[in-house]
């Protein structure tokens, strides 16, 4: 088992082997597609992986324990190296909470932005300790497939990723299926993202023909285009419909909600679990049992990453320092967290 202290000179392999592409933290997720969450990045099938596991079957925080009773000085190593993925909000998010918490009780902690397949080979191989942003059973299925024997799970901490089509609280809408005789209120638009992401294939060749929606104007712009005409009609009280997908900060910015989508066009929402490097739970049980412990749910997720992200905040210029903010403003939410009461 490779041990932490070779992680500088072993990442460099890592490097030199995959394509790897480090950027600012906080870009914004494309909504599926290559590089991004509920689309298919790995090409991957809903399948379990070679160990057999269910991965749609996990409860948010069932492993959960107080933490009070586990020093940091029980973990072997208090120097962490954390995996986020490029271009994919919830996972720095998550990341930097982490790292938050952990460096109030000492640890050093340094994040590292992959693009995904990077990324599970540097847990693999042990050069990075964890990951907190895999999406099963769809999305991430290829690479717990193919790495499975080298990671260990670490739980999950949110069960409502998926793909939506969204439109302002008060507008009449309840469904997707109502958009069909509802196109007036709607100005027979809806309002998408960038064209190769998964978002936009799943709302071109899914959801469109399945509600009868081919009168509409499919809008394909970009996540930052649709943000704000998103932000204009809102604040003007005008009805509008767009494309979008949880977790993002857009439902906590924006006085938006999802169409209900009784053919289930737009797909089943996804659990993000955690992964670590083999041998993590053993060295670092306290590192163990907080990733155990962390459920966030929408509303906590939405507002932290609205604080992190939106140009109205951080701009996703200092993760750090919207970390804190919110934390400051959430103190309780990391007490639950460390005695396990999140669940």
């Amino acid at each position: 088992m490779l041990m932490k202290k070779t992680k500088l000179t072993a990442l460099g392999g890592v490097l030199a082997a995959s394509v790897l592409t480090l950027t600012a933290c906080g870009v914004s997720n494309s909504g599926g597609g290559t590089e991004a969450g509920g689309g298919t990045e790995a090409g991957g099938a809903e399948t379990e992986a070679a160990s057999g596991t269910d991965w749609s079957n996990c409860t948010p925080g069932a492993e959960s324990t107080d933490v009070a009773s586990l020093e940091a000085s029980a973990d072997q190593d208090q120097d962490i190296t954390i995996g986020a993925f490029n271009g994919w909000d919830e996972s720095f998010a998550a990341a930097h909470l982490m790292k938050y918490v952990l460096e109030e009780d000492g640890y050093t902690v340094d994040i590292q932005a992959f693009d995904a397949a990077p990324g599970y080979t540097g847990v693999a191989n042990g050069d990075i300790d964890f990951l907190m942003d895999t999406w099963l059973p769809l999305t991430h299925a290829d690479y717990i497939e193919q790495y499975a024997a080298d990671m260990e799970a670490q739980g999950c901490w949110y069960d409502n990723a998926k793909l939506t089509i969204a439109v302002n609280e008060d507008s009449p809408a309840q469904s997707i299926a109502d958009l069909a005789t509802m196109g007036d209120e709607y100005g027979n638009r809806i309002v998408g993202i960038e064209a190769g992401a998964g978002l936009t294939k799943t709302t071109q060749e899914a959801a469109i023909p399945t509600y009868g929606l081919e009168d509409y104007e499919f809008v394909v712009s970009s996540t930052p285009a649709m943000l704000a005409e998103l932000g204009t009609a809102t604040d003007a009280g005008e009805n509008i419909a767009v494309t979008l997908w949880r977790p993002h900060w857009a439902y906590d910015a924006f006085p938006v909600r999802d169409l209900e989508d009784p053919e289930g066009a737009m797909g089943d929402a996804e659990i993000i679990y955690n992964f670590s490097r083999t041998g993590f739970t053993e060295e670092n049980p306290r590192v163990s049992q907080l990733l155990k412990n962390l459920v966030i749910d929408d509303e906590n997720l939405s507002s932290l990453e609205n604080i992190m992200f939106s140009e109205e905040n951080f701009g996703g210029g200092d993760n750090d320092a919207a970390v804190e903010q919110w934390v400051s403003e959430n103190q309780q939410f990391v007490e639950d967290w460390k005695a396990g009461a999140l669940a």
